[in-house]
């Protein structure tokens, strides 16, 4: 996979550079709105055959709300700013640095936190094999997801039971089927916004 890896490098290092003016209002925008904490949120998340790094995004929740791993649309702990952030995907910017240095790629399973591999059994564990990624086709099919566990009774149990199997298998079946265009493919579709 060395075309995704040069892909992702080059594309990442000129994605900071044309995006660095809205970078620097966002961050400004959270300095200013939510002065209470960081502008950048770093988490201890699982990449590449199961090794931790460290994840950076825009901060979009309230300092020290101690909730779960699991966002749910609606969130008190998530600030008005925040959901405006989240909603279009601003707060993944800085994922682009994670990109460049090599822990993420632009296409790949979104990284969890360290607890959710250990679930991974038998030919499952397969996902390990390839970098998280800041979109990907289960990203596309679950692009409203804080939406959909807001209209659960227990959204960590429909988390855990329903989407996180789920997301393992769509990703599988990417690391079984991958090429270069179907990145190229899915990177197109999460900019505009549609479904595989």
């Amino acid at each position: 996979m060395f075309i995704k890896s040069l892909f992702d490098r080059t594309a990442s290092f000129f994605g900071l550079l044309f995006l660095s003016p809205i970078l620097l209002v966002v961050a400004i925008l959270i300095r200013i709105k939510m002065p209470d904490g960081p502008v950048i949120f770093t988490q201890r998340r699982v990449g590449q055959h199961g090794r931790l790094f460290t994840m950076y995004k825009f901060r979009s929740m309230t300092v020290g709300h101690g909730g779960s791993s699991v966002s749910v649309a609606g969130e008190s702990r998530i600030t008005l700013l925040g959901a405006k952030l989240r909603k279009y995907k601003l707060d993944e910017l800085p994922e682009l640095w994670n990109v460049l240095v090599g822990d993420m790629s632009f296409v790949g399973p979104r990284p969890d936190v360290p607890g959710y591999a250990d679930k991974l059994m038998s030919d499952d564990r397969r996902m390990l094999l390839l970098k998280p990624g800041i979109t990907g086709p289960a990203s596309l099919k679950y692009r409203n997801e804080e939406e959909l566990l807001a209209g659960q009774a227990d959204p960590q149990k429909y988390n855990d039971e329903v989407l996180f199997p789920d997301k393992v298998r769509i990703n599988i079946e990417y690391l079984d089927n991958w090429s270069f265009w179907y990145d190229i493919k899915i990177i197109v579709y999460t900019v505009f916004g549609k479904n595989l």
